[in-house]
């Protein structure tokens, strides 16, 4: 039966059909095929409870936050930010897109929203300062992926909503292992700064610093409510989604008053069809992720790894080689709604830590959303800077996020420490 589904799906994949569509088709039809042993009532009561799930109303709450703040100039203000901060250093633009992803990581959660908002600035301006468009573009999409990873997270919510696991600590989870790609992102930055004598940028002040403080401090104090919420108990990760949306819309609206009341049913608007693609994805997934889980495909799965090795370490490395390829080819959203329910109870058999599990397959999928041909931040930045996709350089940032991956993978306290510490 889960040859027949596959089969099914690859084959309406090849004609075209939207992903979604193809794995609830697929996963419909392998149900009817089965004939009296399960009733075709499952399809619409499977797809119904994939979305009945508290946990999920955060995923539109974070974008529609992301969105505001994209749109209310939170995005130029904390470049400017990030420049005092950090624009002296050779290749100061470059370090400063790096920077500037990881705090708007505190309050997005979205990579493809950190592409697009950092991209829209920050590539003009590096090509006019002399950056090769074909690296801009890659360090762009490279360093949005540390949305997902430093909290809030859409992604962990996807994987919490699917799994039970606590959002809180695979929120909490993410600071060390997102922190530590920026920094490795920043090296290689450093590396071809010195290699063709990049610029520096202006030196800071005090002054400047401060300055360039108050104009982003309400930026800055979203992710300490967001996360402040979460850690001290108060709000759960949707409730903290709530208190996102309408602090953003309190700054933008009425503080910074980049926003008026016209351009908000087009930030709905835009809002609702980014959330639609995961929800949409999650509903069509539900029959198909169903019938692998009836399969007993993940003991199929682990069977066969064991046939390979029975070290649990190798195993490691096998499981992330085989994301890393899926990732070549499918969506990031798509690989994580159809894997996880496989590989959450292989991670459980192999005696895995389940959040640093969780940590390191949103990690190994997220790097799949930058590589070729399927990788979607690598489509927007490329777009973004008007180069071809063959032509952007992309595999130094896809080695250096590899590993830390596999540092964090083989060093499980650089995920587990914090959880551990907060939440006792």
């Amino acid at each position: 039966m889960i040859i027949f589904m596959i089969i099914v799906f690859l084959v309406l994949l090849f004609l075209g059909m939207p992903v979604a569509f193809a794995m609830a088709i697929s996963g419909a039809l392998t149900v009817l095929r089965l004939g009296e042993e399960v009733s075709p009532l499952l399809i619409p009561q499977r797809l119904f409870m994939s979305l009945n799930s508290f946990p999920l109303l955060a995923v539109p709450f974070f974008i529609l936050a992301g969105e505001l703040m994209n749109k209310g100039g939170i995005t130029r203000r904390l470049i400017e930010f990030s420049k005092v901060l950090i624009g002296c250093k050779r290749g100061s633009l470059a370090h400063v897109n790096v920077v500037t992803n990881i705090i708007m990581a505190g309050f997005s959660g979205s990579a493809t929203a950190d592409a697009v908002a950092v991209g829209t600035i920050m590539l003009p301006a590096m090509e006019k300062e002399g950056y090769p468009p074909e690296f801009s573009a890659g360090l762009t999409a490279s360093a949005a992926c540390i949305g997902p990873i430093i909290p809030p997270s859409c992604v962990m919510v996807i994987y919490g909503g699917i799994t039970g696991l606590s959002i809180g600590r695979m929120f909490m989870g993410g600071f060390i292992p997102g922190f530590t790609i920026g920094l490795g992102l920043m090296v290689i930055v450093a590396f071809y700064a010195r290699k063709y004598n990049w610029p520096y940028g202006e030196k800071t002040t005090i002054s400047k610093i401060v300055s360039a403080f108050k104009g982003a401090f309400l930026a800055l104090l979203a992710p300490v409510i967001i996360l402040g919420g979460i850690i001290t108990g108060v709000a759960t990760a949707t409730e903290a989604g709530v208190v996102a949306v309408v602090y953003a819309f309190i700054i933008t609206v009425f503080v910074y008053k980049e926003i008026n009341f016209k351009q908000i049913p087009k930030i709905f608007l835009g809002a609702g069809m980014n959330t639609a693609i995961p929800i949409v994805i999650i509903a069509g997934a539900s029959s198909f992720g169903w019938i692998l889980a009836r399969q007993n495909f993940a003991a199929s799965l682990v069977n066969a790894l064991f046939g390979v090795t029975d070290n649990v370490y190798i195993l490691y490395f096998l499981i992330i080689c085989m994301l890393l390829i899926i990732g070549l080819f499918v969506e990031g959203t798509v690989a994580l709604i159809i894997f996880v329910p496989i590989l959450f109870p292989l991670g459980n058999l192999l005696g895995y830590d389940p959040i640093h599990f969780a940590l390191v397959v949103m990690i190994t999928i997220l790097i799949g959303t930058v590589t070729p041909p399927v990788g979607l931040q690598l489509y927007i930045a490329a777009s973004i800077a008007k180069v071809p996709i063959s032509k952007v350089i992309i595999w130094p940032f896809v080695t250096i996020m590899i590993a830390v991956l596999l540092l964090i993978t083989y060093i499980p306290s650089l995920v587990t420490y914090l959880p551990s510490l907060i939440f006792r």
